[in-house]
């Protein structure tokens, strides 16, 4: 899945989903600008085999949209959207997480 991640390959696993959804927030993106967002945001250099699958999963369930781009001068790309169901899906889920994190907080601090 990754070579250089800052957490461990399950957490990654885990959080993937969400952690594309929350790189699409912003507008939309092919799938090597963002695997490169989320190498950036500490999911380590994320291979084709992981990040393209759950892409199309995404799409599958209409939590992004992708559509061809030509490429000026050079090979076309698809790029990905969130959709308003994808920007739902990841407002719940975040807050599913966030639930997760204080149940496993409680009573260890």
């Amino acid at each position: 899945m990754t070579d250089t991640s800052g957490w461990p390959a399950p957490w990654v696993r885990a959080a993937l989903e969400l952690a594309i959804l929350g790189s699409l927030r912003t507008g939309p993106l092919h799938g090597y600008a963002l695997a490169q967002s989320l190498q950036e945001r500490g999911f380590g250099l994320l291979r084709g085999g992981s990040l393209y699958p759950m892409l199309g999963r995404l799409e599958a369930d209409g939590h992004v949209r992708a559509a061809w781009v030509e490429g000026a001068g050079g090979p076309g790309r698809k790029d990905y959207t969130l959709t308003a169901g994808g920007r739902t899906h990841l407002t719940e889920g975040l807050a599913a997480w966030r639930g997760l994190t204080d149940e496993l907080t409680k009573g260890g601090e």
